[in-house]
């Protein structure tokens, strides 16, 4: 029994005693992992800048060759769904909490605050520069590691018929290593507790941006009772949702944001400022393509590199940690599409989705806060779960946005913690497609559990940097999986090209001068000098 749950026992033992540590002393559990976290920062944030570089161009590049026709599943097969309902769950699962509370919060930062001291404070220039790097840290490279894994787990898992976890992924190069299986239980184990304190942490910020508003707006008490009904709602309608199934539950409730989220944008641009926010969004798009290796390869120096450990760093630490979690649903959810359409629609799309987010909310606070009209940089320096609010205090209708906006929020938190608990199930269930509804039920009990225990300890900003420290290891992991999915690419491909052989009277239908000759009884002299005579100009 704990030989076949061991995964499970461990995973929930360790949060469990991270919690235990969160709560008992929650300042000095804060200040060790950020002393940690900081240290890893100083001595490898250059691998993390380097590492999501790799994974745009490595998936780029992979989109546009000769294996981007290869099928996540059957070579036969096809999408189990459609494109809206598709794109809807991906935001759902990847971005959620999070674009909604820094989407309006980081153009206000980076204009106080300049990326690397590039202009100064307050100026139009770092008006420029805060779009320019908001829409780079919400970009590609913050989907990099999430695409990434989502393809290797989708490729093993319906094309090799093989179970969706990540220490199937790297399976193929530790095979004859000993102590393997102590190995791969390690890799499940990280990935099940980076993957609980990521979540966790973001429903709580979730419930506090939630209550903040509730408190600015309504009235309402800020206080552990008006938190817990807010967890209290968002458990019951989670379980409605884990009852239903994926194809009902998370589809639907991710359908249902994608329209409040397109139809709120839409009335934020027609209401504000619409030709500034057009303008912003296009200027912020050319200096980020522009400027995109510039940006995703400076590293100052050491004295400099506040502002980059607290963004730069921070965000790709915390997409690397996230990507177990986020490309395994991600995976699920891609069956049938081509490499090239996956790449391409994980990497994209919703990047630029997000990108047009913070164009409509970031320009809007950035129009408030240089035209005098409102100061904004005070409240998010003070709590960025307020300020949201306290920017709608300065438009028409304000109650309705910040109505609407909790709306987004509760349904971003409904999904969230239902996503979460079903990945968690199927990595604590040998990466079944289908875990039981008991394990979706207990993930769910627990990680709201231990949300609504750090809220009250203060302890969600400790267990947020403690989530961190998975990011180096999965990184270092990613590289082994980008090899292993590699070669795996390769066999594969020569494989359909052997059976188009024999299909078609021993023709190399489909290869080119190199593949074909690996199909002939040539001896290797003769296949050198054929390929010469093919070279040679006339």
């Amino acid at each position: 029994m704990l030989k076949r749950h061991r995964v499970y026992v461990i995973s929930t033992t360790l949060m469990a005693l991270l919690v235990a540590l969160g709560v008992a002393a929650p300042q000095a559990f804060q200040n060790i992992s950020e002393t940690v976290l900081n240290t890893l920062g100083h001595y490898f944030g250059w691998f993390y800048l380097i590492s999501t570089f790799v994974f745009v161009v490595f998936l780029l590049g992979l989109a546009m060759s000769r294996y981007g026709k290869i099928r996540l599943g059957p070579q036969n097969s096809g999408p189990e769904y459609g494109v809206f309902s598709w794109l809807s769950m991906l935001l759902s699962a990847g971005f959620g909490v999070g674009l909604v509370f820094y989407g309006m919060a980081e153009p206000i930062q980076h204009l106080t605050e300049p990326p690397h001291g590039l202009a100064e404070p307050g100026g139009a220039q770092a008006a420029t520069l805060a779009m320019q790097y908001s829409f780079f840290h919400w970009g590609m490279n913050q989907w990099a590691a999430f695409t990434l894994v989502g393809l290797i787990i989708a490729f093993f898992q319906f094309r090799k018929e093989r179970p969706g976890l990540v220490s199937t992924m790297v399976e193929p190069a530790t095979v004859k290593l000993p102590g393997r299986q102590g190995l791969s239980d390690s890799l499940d184990v990280l990935a099940v507790v980076a993957t609980v304190m990521g979540v966790a942490t973001s429903l709580g910020l979730g419930i506090l941006q939630m209550n903040g508003g509730l408190h600015t707006v309504f009235g309402w008490a800020d206080s552990f009772w008006t938190k817990a009904a807010i967890l209290g709602a968002m458990f019951v309608c989670y379980t409605a949702s884990s009852y239903s199934g994926l194809d009902k539950g998370i589809r639907v409730l991710s359908n249902l944001n994608m329209a409040l989220c397109l139809g709120f944008m839409g009335y934020m641009l027609f209401t504000g400022p619409t030709v500034l926010i057009l303008d912003n969004f296009v200027n912020g798009l050319g200096a980020y393509l522009g400027n995109y290796i510039e940006m995703a390869l400076t590293i100052p120096p050491l004295e400099d590199r506040d502002w980059m450990n607290r963004f730069t760093l921070f965000y790709w630490a915390w997409v690397i940690a996230w990507s177990p979690f986020v490309g395994t649903f991600v995976a699920r959810i891609s069956k049938g599409r081509t490499i090239t359409e996956y790449v391409l629609g994980v990497l994209l799309v919703p990047p630029l989705l997000a990108c047009a987010w913070i164009a409509v909310f970031g320009t809007t606070a950035l129009d408030l806060q240089l035209s005098g009209g409102v100061d904004l940089a005070g409240p998010v320096a003070d709590d960025v779960a307020n300020a949201l609010f306290q920017m709608y205090q300065a438009l028409p209708f304000s109650t309705f946005l910040s109505g609407v906006t909790m709306l987004i929020l509760f349904v971003f938190l409904v999904t969230s913690a239902d996503s979460a608990s079903y990945i968690v199930s199927q990595m604590t269930d040998h990466g079944s497609l289908n875990p039981p509804l008991y394990k979706r039920l207990t993930w769910g009990v627990l990680i709201s559990a231990i949300c609504l225990t750090l809220i009250v300890a203060s302890g969600l900003e400790g267990l947020q940097s403690a989530s961190l420290l998975a990011a180096l290891p999965f990184a270092m992991v990613l590289f082994l999986m980008m090899g292993v999915l590699m070669s795996q690419l390769r066999a594969d491909r020569r494989a359909m090209l052997v059976e188009l052989y024999q299909r078609n009277a021993e023709t190399p239908v489909g290869a080119d001068v190199f593949e074909a000759d690996d199909f002939t009884d040539l001896p290797p002299e003769k296949r050198i000098r054929r390929r010469l005579n093919f070279n040679r100009k006339p």
